[in-house]
């Protein structure tokens, strides 16, 4: 069963990648994001970090992208355009993709060295242990990176201002 519901939530992660890239409007990329965060938050949770995945659902799927959506609606993105591409692009594309494919086909397929491999569940830690780790090991990462999230904010704020004049 556990293999069953990787598989099925990893298709769901990477079809909600797939839609994000193809999407042309901001708000529906930003709706495949949150479907690809959900689906890792499964994924996290098959692997028996619980912790990890209520993180990932609360923090990511819920703080972040509600962000992304209020900056994408402040700023009123709307369709983007199409343009005609390049001609570099279109010399280039075809091959360099054919070269990305086949070195994820290489690493997929390529015999792996004999060790433990993952198993279902067999996440050893404690949520006391991370815990302790990020606000005593890695406070000032953590706090850096909630600063830069509010001058994110702050910035798309006064990039969205209508001067009145």
């Amino acid at each position: 069963m556990n293999v069953f519901l990787f598989l099925t939530f990893a298709g769901i992660a990477v079809a909600c990648a797939v839609n994000l890239l193809v999407q042309r409007h901001p708000i529906s990329s930003a709706i495949s994001l949150i479907g690809v965060m959900g689906s890792l938050a499964v994924l996290y949770l098959l692997l028996g970090a619980e912790f990890i995945a209520a993180i990932q659902v609360i923090v990511y799927a819920g703080a972040i992208m509600v962000l992304f959506v209020f900056v994408i609606m402040l700023l009123n993105a709307g369709e983007e355009e199409r343009t005609r591409r390049s001609k570099l692009a279109r010399v280039l594309g075809f091959p360099l993709f054919a070269a990305l494919l086949s070195q994820i086909v290489w690493v997929v397929y390529r015999p792996f060295a004999s060790g433990p491999g993952v198993e279902f569940g067999g996440f050893v830690g404690s949520t006391e242990a991370l815990g302790r780790a990020l606000f005593r090991d890695y406070v000032v990462p953590f706090e850096v990176t909630s600063v830069l999230i509010l001058v994110a904010i702050v910035g798309a704020v006064v990039l969205a201002r209508k001067e009145i004049e």
